[in-house]
C-alpha cells in the first residue's frame, strides 16, 4: 500500500497559488514529525517544510514567507499552502514523515510559469 498519495498540483503563473494536499495511511499519524519535499530532475529530493506533532513548523529558507505548511489529524492529512510562486519552485512535491520512510507516494508536479 502507497503510504502517501499527494495531489494538487498544476500549472500556474508566477505569483499564484496552489494548496497541496497529502493523505498518509499511517497508524498514529498525530505522532508524527511531516514534511514536505521537492525533487527538481537531476536533483535528490529537498525538504521545504516540516511540522511536527504539536503544530511546530519550519521552513526551507527558499519558501519561508511564502509558504505554509499544515495538518488535520483527524484526516491524516498534510497540506501545503503556496503562494507568490516562483518558476524556481518547479518541480515533483512528496510528502513523508521525518526522517523519511523508504516508500514514497507518487508525488504532485508543480509548474510555475509565465
Amino acid at each position: 500500500q502507497v503510504p502517501f498519495v499527494e495531489s494538487g498540483g498544476g500549472l500556474v503563473q508566477p505569483e499564484g497559488s496552489l494548496r497541496l494536499s497529502c493523505v498518509a495511511s499511517l497508524s498514529g499519524f498525530n505522532t508524527y514529525v511531516m514534511a514536505w519535499y521537492r525533487q527538481v530532475p537531476g536533483n535528490p529530493r529537498r525538504k521545504v517544510a516540516l511540522i511536527g506533532p504539536s503544530g511546530y513548523a519550519t521552513y526551507d529558507e527558499s519558501v519561508r514567507g511564502r509558504f505554509t505548511i499544515s495538518r488535520d489529524d483527524h484526516q491524516n492529512t498534510v497540506y501545503l499552502q503556496m503562494s507568490s510562486l516562483k518558476s524556481e519552485d518547479t518541480g515533483v512535491y512528496y510528502c513523508n514523515i521525518d526522517p523519511t520512510l523508504r516508500s514514497w507516494g507518487q508525488g504532485t508536479q508543480v509548474t510555475v510559469s509565465s
